[in-house]
């Protein structure tokens, strides 16, 4: 089993900055997995926003974030960074931190392990 806990999440304003951390446990392996970021508004479907291979060699992003998020990773610490940069109200949802062996199963919504969610909410 993978437990995933997100971190980072809270109130800001248009135009300001926030940074997601995502740290894993309980696989050895972690550093062979895919990371991804997950986003979910009310009345919306889940949407990937960040993935990143388990190298850092590939990223991928949403079309809506790119040139604003970046997504990193540190496999000596287990962890996986979302840093969001001007940040917009339509950014406002939960973000959730997903797993998974193969990439692009991560990539393709069905990943395997998911954490619990952090709150991002962007004022005007």
């Amino acid at each position: 089993q993978v437990q995933l806990v997100e971190s980072g999440g809270g109130l800001v304003q248009a135009g300001g900055s926030l940074r997601l951390s995502c740290a894993a446990s309980g696989r050895r392996t972690f550093s062979r997995y895919g990371m991804g970021w997950f986003r979910q508004a009310p009345g919306k479907e889940r949407e990937l926003v960040a993935a990143i291979t388990w190298s850092g060699s590939i990223t991928d992003y949403a079309d809506s974030v790119k040139g604003r998020f970046i997504i990193f990773r540190d496999n000596a610490k287990n962890t996986v960074y979302l840093q969001m940069n001007s940040l917009k109200r339509e950014d406002t949802a939960v973000y959730y931190c997903a797993t998974d062996a193969t990439y692009t199963k991560l990539v393709g919504g069905g990943p395997d392990y998911w954490g619990q969610g952090t709150q991002v909410t962007v004022s005007s």
